[in-house]
């Protein structure tokens, strides 16, 4: 009798230690569980996105994407997790309407302000061809690496009727693809263009907001 009234006290108090660190823990995870459930559960018909929101189930990121860095040294998309990255993708040539979607990138992580440092951009190359350095300059802090293209379509869903490069997507960071922005429209005036880039900014000033992670 004396051994089990001296080890109640002990059991009782291994037991309220377990049920403080649940309690720790589910503090820390709660703002991740309430921004998970806001956007993949939870949709309240008044909440429109410019942006089209995408299962990171129905296309997780390929655990061997073949990416690597532009000095051909082995890379991952993992090395982001913890931020949240504005994708682009296509050839290493940039034209015109590629270095007008480069600056709005720029641009739209500019105008998060104090967020900023949340978000990544990165420019995934889909060919081997080389870059041009003064191209590389003027990208600013744009993070580079290659894949090759038929594996990046093969997981990128593409908009209806577009390229891949004509589309920007969005991964968060948990390392899981969840949306997809659309192409500016063909001909667009520049009125338009600030206009289509604001949408892109609102979408992600409102997961930043609504998310304590990264």
């Amino acid at each position: 009798m004396e051994q089990t009234k001296a080890s109640n006290p002990e059991q009782k108090q291994k037991i309220s230690g377990r049920w403080k660190l649940l309690a720790v823990l589910a503090v820390c995870a709660a703002p991740m569980i309430f921004s998970y459930l806001t956007y993949y559960v939870i949709k309240p018909q008044a909440r429109t996105n410019f942006g089209t929101l995408i299962d990171p189930r129905a296309h997780p990121i390929p655990p061997v994407l073949g990416a690597t860095t532009i000095d051909a040294k082995p890379a991952s998309l993992e090395q982001y997790k913890g931020k949240w990255v504005l994708l682009k993708v296509g050839p290493s040539t940039c034209a015109q309407d590629c270095m007008e979607q480069m600056f709005a990138m720029q641009q739209v992580r500019s105008m998060t302000g104090k967020e900023m440092g949340r978000i990544e951009r990165l420019w995934l190359v889909t060919d081997t061809a080389p870059l041009d350095t003064i191209l590389i300059r003027q990208l600013d802090g744009m993070r580079i690496l290659r894949a090759p293209g038929a594996a990046v379509a093969q997981w990128l869903p593409a908009e209806p009727n577009a390229a891949l490069e004509e589309g920007l997507w969005l991964i968060d960071p948990l390392g899981n693809l969840m949306m997809r922005f659309p192409k500016v429209p063909a001909g667009a005036a520049e009125a338009d263009k600030v206009q289509h880039y604001a949408k892109v900014k609102k979408d992600i000033g409102k997961l930043l907001k609504a998310s304590a992670i990264g």
